[in-house]
């Protein structure tokens, strides 16, 4: 599948903020909850905001991340 056809499609599915564990599932298994902890840590993941125990990512700021990511352009 074309990158920018799944972003746009991801644009239009996904709530406005959701959890590692969401986007993982929902991606279905491309990204898991650990990795991106790890990315995030290394600072190279799409960064969130811890609230309690759980990482919240923002719609647009994950699509960012995930288009550079699967255009090659982040490790």
């Amino acid at each position: 599948m074309d990158p920018k056809i799944l972003i746009e499609r991801l644009r239009q599915e996904l709530p406005p903020v959701f959890t590692r564990k969401f986007i993982c599932k929902f991606l279905g298994g491309y990204l898991t909850p650990g990795g991106l902890a790890n990315m995030d840590c290394a600072g190279i993941g799409p960064g969130g905001v811890r609230v309690g125990k759980v990482v919240l990512y923002e719609k647009e700021h994950f699509l960012t991340w995930l288009s550079r990511r699967l255009s090659g352009s982040v490790a």
